[in-house]
């Protein structure tokens, strides 16, 4: 699956991607505001992650802006099975953050889950500490559920203060989104 808007390309990852896929996310301040991103984070963690069999129902795309001359890697979007439901997650590099990347990214994502995926309800949270996570999400139609519950963060090895959303699809639009197959 990809889809592209109007600065961003968002499609699957390949094993080639495994040095710029390290380099893009492989910051503190990126692995400490995730739940599953081991840190230190190592190009053979990323190459482990880009040669996973996808499991169904799971949607992992890569971030590629085409801003500049060539499409550089800022990120990572997914939608992936919880025990309830299914939840959007994304990530940036420190580099990409306060561009609007992030809000652009997650329109696209909804669009897919809706459209491709036929999801109509999705969940997502972020940590405390990272208000401007809560603000993308707003941003997208995702409401507080009014609940914090302690995730674990593997980078930190600590459970730490979650914040937790959901978005009712059926009664958000995302606006039109260009998939292909």
């Amino acid at each position: 699956m990809f889809a592209r808007t109007a600065r961003l390309t968002l499609r699957p990852g390949w094993p080639e991607d495994a040095r710029a896929l390290a380099r893009a996310i492989a910051h503190p301040e990126v692995a400490f505001r995730l739940a599953r991103l081991p840190w230190p984070y190592y190009e053979t963690h990323a190459r482990d992650w880009l040669t996973r069999a996808p499991g169904k129902a799971d949607l992992s795309l890569l971030i590629l802006a085409h801003d500049g001359e060539a499409p550089r890697l800022i990120g990572g979007v997914g939608v992936h099975p919880t025990e309830t439901g299914h939840e959007l997650g994304y990530w940036l590099t420190p580099g990409a953050w306060g561009r609007g990347y992030a809000t652009e990214a997650g329109r696209a994502a909804l669009g897919i889950a809706r459209h491709a995926m036929g999801l109509r309800r999705l969940e997502s949270g972020h940590f405390v500490d990272n208000p401007a996570s809560g603000r993308v999400l707003a941003k997208l139609g995702f409401r507080p559920i009014g609940r914090v519950e302690q995730r674990y963060c593997l980078a930190l090895d600590e459970h730490r203060p979650c914040a937790l959303f959901e978005l009712d699809m059926a009664e958000e639009e995302t606006g039109p989104c260009r998939l292909a197959a």
